[in-house]
């Protein structure tokens, strides 16, 4: 997400580097990349010129404060265009002064509309908010029966008449249905098409004059890239959006649909989808999202993020297992699946600040995860509670190395690395208990026999 934009950024950055103030002159070369950076992130033509107008006149006119770098001052005005080209804040969806509240949802076939209307409804149940899904795409094959599906892994009623109904009737009876039984909020999954044509846009202008929604969210591919732009401005002039869930931005590089969907339609992002799993949806956050793309990490949500994986009693007794040095591979297991639940790794890593990766490089780590729990899933529950078991014994390496398809040379590197892992936490939340700097990680151990192509452990994870 935003890999590319990203990198053309931070060599506008450079261009600054050396320079004791800003000035008309060196300003120029920064602003040339952050032009080519936004063009080559499919934004909007229209949407990048005012963009670098700004920063250009607010870069020239920012004070100089002592002890900032000129670099330092340009990222800063880069990052405050950003927000305010996105929204500026966050606009939570509506509720209706009396139930039910109802989410028509648009968009092209294709977008993910009918996963999007699902996450939004799983979205509010974490709210405790009640919603009910209605299927109105009648013409998508199994558009139905993956709503049903949807709705049953997240335990949420979905009101269906089945492919030979009117989409308006449905709309309509879903709601009442919704108003009978106190249900919170109704959402809408339309029928898209694989271009706009008249009979999509009529029908959906049917369906909103018969149940007058509160919010008419637009799902828009991410990867859509600059067409983005054309297809807002469309179902807005002709339907009227409230609002935008921008999809699979997992998947895009260029991230330009995200800048340009709210100068277009003066309407906000109000969700993205960060992934394929029901529960990969996240409130836009515009100053986040701006921090994201200028590598300055997102704290926030990850904290969010942890908070709904994270049991505060179960927090408390792994601490307390780090700090005794009983962390074993049960735990560690554990761990790695509440990290899977939370997104992708690359996204988790992205939301450090200063985190620096590529894809061949989360790849790599994505891998020995794999191998890891390949290897953990051949060990005994009791040699998982125990790691050292395994590190005297060859027989059972061998079991282990056999079950998991690897080599014994593995799982020994394997119980090695975790063992010093688990001395270097221990040591690390002990100096931090006593407010003391943590020591610097132990040196690898040698690789001992036959050379083999070299496999990274947990410390190089």
């Amino acid at each position: 997400m935003f890999d590319e934009i990203t990198e053309k950024f931070e060599q506008a950055w450079r261009k600054l580097r050396g320079h004791d103030r800003i000035t008309e002159s060196n300003i120029q070369p920064a602003i040339r990349e952050v032009r080519r950076a936004l063009l080559e992130a499919d934004v909007n033509l229209q949407v990048a010129k005012e963009f670098v107008a700004k920063v250009s006149q607010r870069a020239l006119g920012t004070d100089v404060i002592m002890g900032v770098t000129p670099e330092q001052q340009f990222i800063k005005v880069v990052y405050d265009e950003l927000v305010a080209l996105m929204g500026a804040e966050n606009v939570p969806l509506a509720q209706a002064e009396t139930p039910p509240t109802i989410v028509l949802m648009a968009g092209l076939q294709g977008t993910g509309k009918t996963t999007a209307s699902a996450k939004l409804a799983l979205h509010l149940r974490k709210l405790n908010r009640s919603a009910l899904l209605v299927a109105a795409d009648v013409y998508r094959p199994a558009a139905i029966e993956q709503l049903i599906t949807l709705g049953k892994q997240i335990d949420v009623p979905v009101f269906s008449l089945g492919s030979d109904a009117d989409p308006v009737e449905i709309a309509q009876q879903g709601v009442a249905q919704a108003r009978e039984q106190g249900i919170d909020t109704v959402i809408i999954d339309t029928a898209g098409r694989l271009q706009i044509d008249e009979a999509m846009m009529a029908e959906l202008i049917r369906i909103r004059d018969a149940v007058q929604p509160t919010e008419v969210l637009l799902v828009v591919d991410a990867m859509t890239g600059q067409e983005a732009a054309n297809l807002t401005r469309t179902f807005h002039e002709q339907v009227g959006i409230t609002g935008a869930i921008l999809t699979k931005l997992d998947g895009d590089t260029r991230g330009g649909a995200a800048l340009s969907i709210r100068y277009i339609s003066g309407k906000p992002i109000k969700f993205i989808g960060t992934g394929e799993k029901v529960e990969a949806l996240e409130p836009f956050y515009p100053d986040r999202m701006a921090s994201r793309i200028l590598r300055m990490g997102d704290v926030l949500t990850l904290v969010e993020k942890m908070q709904e994986q994270v049991n505060l009693e179960d927090a408390a007794k792994m601490q307390e297992k780090i700090l005794s040095a009983q962390f074993d591979f049960e735990d560690f297991l554990k761990n790695t699946r509440m990290l899977k639940n939370m997104g992708s790794f690359g996204s988790i890593l992205k939301m450090i600040p200063g985190m620096k990766v590529n894809e061949a490089q989360l790849q790599e780590a994505e891998q020995n995860l794999k191998r890891a729990e390949a290897m953990i899933a051949s060990m005994t529950p009791e040699e998982r509670r125990n790691p050292d078991l395994i590190a005297r014994s060859p027989s059972r390496k061998q079991r282990i190395a056999k079950g998991s398809g690897y080599q014994m040379q593995d799982v020994t590197k394997l119980v090695s690395d975790f063992q010093k892992m688990r001395t270097l936490m221990q040591n690390m939340g002990r100096n931090q208990m006593f407010g003391m700097a943590p020591p610097r990680p132990p040196a690898p151990t040698p690789n001992y026999g036959k050379k083999k192509k070299k496999r990274k452990g947990f410390g190089e994870l």
